[in-house]
């Protein structure tokens, strides 16, 4: 089954506009979430099969309404909540 981040052969997306001397991050935030993934990646949370499977669960909206590393810090926390090692609420900062 297709999800939506195989988007190879589809219609009706524009072509990628590369950016002359992109920098790595346009936000400090950004790389907050690298760090992040990468330690818990190294504790043994999750795996990178894991990770990459959490990415692509994100609903198909949300998924093409995020960018590249919103679909990570979302791949994170719903991995966090899924292995108990924080509660939606504590995510959510409510």
């Amino acid at each position: 089954m297709s999800r939506i981040n195989d988007v190879g052969g589809m219609v009706g997306f524009p072509p990628i506009v590369e950016e002359p001397d992109e920098p790595r991050f346009h936000a400090d935030w950004e790389a907050h979430v690298v760090a992040l993934n990468g330690a818990l990646l190294r504790r043994g949370v999750y795996n990178l099969d894991e990770f990459r499977d959490a990415i692509e669960r994100i609903p198909p909206g949300e998924y093409l309404a995020a960018s590249y590393y919103e679909k990570w810090f979302r791949a994170i926390t719903t991995l966090l909540a899924e292995k108990g090692v924080a509660t939606p609420e504590e995510l959510s900062g409510d």
